[in-house]
């Protein structure tokens, strides 16, 4: 149902997202089918809840994985937004996730705990290295959708109730960022700079949802993840905790530009920003 909204425009960018979009999804949904086929053929269940099936359970998280662009089955997930205009890209990137984040918290117990950290790592870790010499904004909003979800994955075994709060938090975030670009037509970094003088009350507030996306403290943002490090400290894995706040600290820079652009600068000198 999303793809006519994507191709709507007639631009042959939309046309290519909808179409990147379209493969990986339809991939994806073959790999669940394939996976619980699988499963059913080996243990006579069909139940998602009770998955005893290990090849079935790692084909089913790869294939959910690529449904809401884990790394490293991110790659078209800033290739898709970038194509397609801020509203559709909203949608993509909250609605589109909570189907498959429904199916990944069902079976959570099953998965293999060394493959969800995995999962969990290389997604914070892209998410803040790929937005890092970004200047599209939606590409950047792609690639912090990206460290979200590792954020998610993470603590998926230990407190799922915490997923669904991250999922919550980055939901709310994401639309504040979304409607804010879309309220000022910008899709460059360069027109953030200009924002100030038509609304200087809506930049302030979008520099806040911005700081607040890069989770410092005392924004929104960083309940989640500090309940997140949290669990991980409680549940004996220090290492892990330390690695997701190091990631975090990286995806924080791109945050930072975006917010020292747009209430920092004046327009014509922002040559070095």
């Amino acid at each position: 149902a999303i793809v006519p909204l994507m191709a709507q425009h007639h631009h042959p960018r939309a046309v290519e997202a909808t179409t990147k979009y379209f493969l990986t999804q339809a991939t994806a949904a073959a790999m669940i089918l394939f996976a619980s086929t699988t499963n059913a053929w080996t243990t006579g269940e069909w139940d998602m809840t009770n998955m005893s099936n290990p090849t079935a359970t790692a084909m089913i998280l790869a294939a959910l994985a690529l449904k809401i662009g884990l790394a490293p089955m991110h790659f078209w997930m800033p290739e898709v937004l970038q194509g397609l205009d801020l509203l559709t890209g909203l949608i993509l990137s909250t609605w589109q996730k909570l189907a498959p984040l429904a199916l990944i918290i069902q079976p959570a117990q099953a998965f293999d705990p060394l493959l969800l950290s995995a999962l969990g790592l290389t997604s914070t870790l892209v998410g803040g290295w790929g937005g890092l010499n970004q200047t599209q904004l939606r590409k950047i909003l792609a690639y912090s959708s990206i460290a979200h979800m590792g954020w998610m994955i993470i603590i998926l075994q230990y407190a799922p109730q915490l997923t669904l709060l991250a999922l919550l938090m980055y939901v709310l975030m994401t639309s504040a960022a979304f409607l804010t670009l879309k309220f000022s037509s910008a899709t460059k970094i360069n027109t953030l700079a200009t924002i100030w003088s038509k609304s200087p009350m809506l930049t302030t507030t979008a520099a806040l949802v911005l700081l607040s996306l890069g989770g410092l403290p005392p924004l929104t943002g960083f309940m989640p993840k500090w309940f997140i490090l949290q669990e991980l400290a409680k549940q004996g894995l220090p290492l892990t905790a330390t690695v997701m706040a190091l990631a975090a600290l990286i995806s924080l820079y791109f945050y930072l530009r975006l917010c020292y652009t747009m209430t920092l600068t004046i327009s014509p000198n922002i040559t070095t920003s």
